[in-house]
């Protein structure tokens, strides 16, 4: 019998030993048992607190976008110009705890799994719906609207982009260079659509 209390400090113990083991292994590849073994509990309790494996990893991918929800909401907070939110914004997707090797390999398993799974699907189109959300407002106090929405695509694609090629572990790109690249392209297109020379 589960002690009572426990079951929030256990889902997440699993929730984060899922995280773990998914980044070990690189897929969704893995056992109730590794990612209860992980979390030192049975995994009787593991399927106690979560049904199955499925709704495990339904909610570590859950766990991943509110983190970087919450992360992009105070760091957002922290700033008050537009060019300085869009910034924020930028560092948040690129911070080290998104970073990590384990939680890299998590996120891509998560894209492939999405080509299976509607609900994994879904949630990283929120994601992808509230990057661009976040770039797009304030991009438009800064430029025309068509163009915001065209440097927001762009700057989306290099953070994506950017993502996967840190898993590529024999070409790593560190933090600091993905932002300075990332913000590189959005000073230049500002500064093409200044002087006239982007529609």
């Amino acid at each position: 019998m589960p002690k009572v209390g426990m079951e929030p400090v256990r889902r997440k113990a699993l929730v984060d030993a899922a995280l773990r083991v998914i980044g070990d292994h690189g897929s969704l590849t893995v056992t109730m048992s590794e990612i209860a073994r992980q979390a030192g509990v049975s995994p009787a309790l593991a399927h106690h607190y979560f049904g199955s494996k499925e709704q495990l990893l339904i909610e570590t991918v859950r766990s991943l976008l509110k983190q970087l929800r919450d992360d992009a909401v105070t760091a957002l907070k922290a700033v008050d110009t537009p060019r300085a939110k869009i910034s924020a914004v930028i560092r948040v997707s690129f911070q080290a705890n998104q970073f990590a090797p384990a939680t890299i390999a998590a996120w891509l398993a998560f894209y492939a799994e999405a080509q299976r799974s509607e609900e994994t699907r879904r949630f990283l189109v929120i994601y992808a719906r509230r990057l661009r959300s976040n770039l797009v407002a304030n991009l438009k106090a800064l430029c025309p609207g068509d163009a915001a929405e065209r440097i927001a695509e762009g700057a989306a694609a290099m953070i994506d982009g950017l993502y996967i090629r840190q898993s590529l572990r024999s070409a790593p790109v560190s933090i600091e260079a993905s932002i300075s690249l990332t913000e590189d392209y959005i000073n230049s297109q500002l500064a093409a659509l200044a002087k006239g020379q982007i529609q």
